[in-house]
């Protein structure tokens, strides 16, 4: 199939993600950067996806039906239908927007925009946002063009695609990468601790109910210099304000925070789950946090997560079975009542970082779409290393 290129330069790309957090925000922050080198830029998603406000005013969306492959031979037969109808659609699309390459970002809507891609010749490529090889990404990974990493070492990556990998990072939001730029707020004995809690759905309720129970059994004098912003489920807040309050700690409370980067930017310690897009969005910012893996995340890849910032120095790392207010206490001071201990985790989180990942991407994405080869930064089959003392509990 002819590729579209306008003036000689621009091109057609089309990116294909599942519609959660986790694939929508590097695949929006890639969007940006190739729409800002002159592209024009299509997008496959889910029902999800597309009702995500203000992510992809400036591109075309697509929705595809893509059938998740579980649920017994019942469930794979369905599966396998909406996959073929997904993968007709998207050939449908290419006849017109005529793409230089697919880029995948995983979640099953990816996979017939992948499928479609390879049964038209058009190159391919994968983005994968978590320290595990995600279930569509592995099953097409022998079939891309090229594997973009968010980690140097992944779990579940096969031998054989070991030499089309690229370390790139994972594309975080220009405002988010902007907070690298500024210095870690100043701490003293005295002066106000800002704590940022965020969980998402499903991580929210377990949250509201430890934190602040953990938060009580810190010194009092302490406490008097919390101040706290917390994502909580919708239910819980009222119960989560009310508790604050008699311990008399600051607490603005949501269940969406449209300002996050700006959080973000204040916080002294985030506690948190350990999605893919968390991970970035500290790392990229300098921000010390407290992981709290989310233990039904597919292939545990949370934990992968997690284990990788905390091997580094830059968090601390809680299993959900072991997340108890003495717990949280107990890590809570090892970092927030040690200033230099906090500026050094902040530092090493820094450290991670991947600020230009979304350039980077870009870059490779455009020579994936050319008619040029490809020279790739390999990537390991991640091996389990030691955690620092201290930063797994």
């Amino acid at each position: 199939m002819e590729r579209a290129q306008v003036n000689g330069f621009s091109r057609h790309y089309v990116l294909a993600a599942g519609g959660t957090g986790g694939h929508m925000v590097p695949a929006h922050a890639l969007a940006e950067e190739l729409l800002a080198r002159g592209h024009r830029v299509a997008l496959i998603t889910d029902d999800r996806g597309a009702r995500i406000p203000g992510l992809f005013d400036k591109v075309q969306v697509h929705v595809l039906p893509a059938g998740r492959l579980a649920g017994g031979p019942l469930g794979w037969l369905r599966a396998a239908r909406s996959i073929m109808t997904g993968r007709a659609m998207a050939l449908r699309l290419y006849e017109t927007f005529r793409p230089a390459a697919v880029i995948g970002f995983g979640g099953y809507p990816a996979l017939p925009a992948l499928l479609a891609a390879r049964k038209d010749k058009v190159p391919t490529l994968v983005h994968e946002q978590n320290a595990v090889l995600g279930r569509v990404n592995r099953l097409v990974a022998s079939r891309v063009d090229a594997i973009a990493t968010s980690y140097p070492e992944v779990q579940r990556l096969p031998a054989k695609a070991r030499h089309k990998t690229d370390f790139v990072g994972n594309p975080v939001r220009d405002e988010v990468a902007a907070i690298r730029e500024q210095p870690f707020p100043a701490l003293d004995g005295d002066g106000v601790f800002r704590l940022l809690v965020t969980g998402g759905s499903q991580g929210a309720t377990i949250l509201g109910s430890v934190v602040p129970e953990g938060l009580a059994l810190l010194p009092e004098h302490f406490r008097r210099r919390l101040q706290v912003t917390q994502q909580c489920r919708a239910e819980d807040i009222e119960r989560v304000r009310e508790r604050y309050a008699a311990l008399g700690i600051p607490a603005e409370l949501a269940t969406y925070m449209e300002d996050l980067p700006a959080r973000l930017a204040w916080a002294h310690l985030v506690i948190a789950r350990a999605g893919a897009s968390t991970i970035a969005e500290l790392t990229a910012a300098g921000r010390p946090a407290i992981l709290i893996p989310l233990p039904s995340a597919t292939d545990d890849h949370q934990t992968a997560n997690a284990r990788e910032m905390a091997k580094a120095g830059g968090a601390r790392m809680i299993a959900q079975s072991k997340f108890t207010p003495i717990e949280l206490a107990k890590q809570m001071q090892k970092l927030a009542l040690d200033p230099e201990a906090l500026a050094n985790a902040a530092a090493r989180a820094r450290a991670l970082g991947k600020p230009d990942a979304a350039r980077a991407l870009a870059d490779l994405v455009e020579r994936v779409g050319s008619d040029g080869g490809v020279e790739y930064q390999p990537v390991r089959e991640a091996v389990l290393q030691p955690i620092p003392n201290g930063a797994l509990a």
